[in-house]
């Protein structure tokens, strides 16, 4: 635990609940962005406003990022992509709120995201390519493709780690840094930190992403 209460975490204490707290604000940030949803489609105008207007322009954000980094073909991924994105951002932001812990400090979280993103991404080579989806791992030479398999599978297996320890690292230590500086100084000190943290956030959920949607997109390609 990184904060010195967790809002849940007590009501866990009392209801003599063992569940850890990375899941029940993972729980939570669920709940945010299934209650945000609902609130921004349940009265759709084509003159958005409110919340409609605020995820319209993060949907069409996200939505030509994809198109951008991964073709037509990825238009299909959007709600894969779009899910990874909100949900590490929400994730990054809540541990910002005093009492709330961020999800994506715990290796657990990430980790399942991570190999999630990696399962899904062989799932994509294989039905787009077949058996042919191997030969990406076979390099452009022949006579070196026993070398450049074992290569290319390291550094495949490497993909979920490098993603896992990346989000971890960057939240799990600005966590502790937050909570230093409030408690040395409880007051003011600690605002030009939080600002800092809400670019943490920014930045680690759109690396995050975009690496998903850069091997998901070398799985649909063809291989050289």
């Amino acid at each position: 635990m990184i904060h010195p209460f967790l809002f849940l975490q007590w009501i866990e204490e009392q209801l003599h609940l063992h569940i850890g707290e990375h899941v029940t604000y993972t729980w939570l940030v669920m709940a945010i962005l299934i209650v945000v949803s609902f609130l921004a489609t349940k009265s759709i105008s084509m003159i958005p406003s409110g919340a409609q207007n605020f995820l319209e322009v993060v949907v069409t954000g996200i939505d030509g990022l994809i198109e951008e980094t991964m073709g037509k073909e990825g238009k299909a991924y959007f709600p894969l992509i779009a899910t990874i994105a909100l949900f590490i951002l929400v994730c990054n932001l809540i541990g910002l709120v005093p009492g709330f812990y961020p999800p994506t400090a715990n290796l657990n979280t990430n980790a399942a995201m991570a190999l999630a993103v990696f399962g899904i991404t062989h799932v994509v080579g294989f039905r787009k390519h077949g058996i042919g989806y191997l030969k990406h791992f076979m390099g452009p030479i022949i006579w070196l493709a026993p070398l450049m398999f074992v290569i290319e599978i390291i550094g495949h297996m490497a993909r979920p780690l490098s993603l896992t320890l990346r989000l971890f690292g960057n939240m799990y230590g600005h966590e502790i840094v937050l909570m230093i500086f409030l408690a040395l100084v409880p007051l003011f000190l600690p605002i030009p930190m939080m600002l800092m943290g809400v670019l943490i956030a920014l930045i680690q959920s759109f690396v995050f992403t975009l690496l998903a949607m850069i091997y998901i997109a070398g799985a649909l390609e063809e291989a050289h």
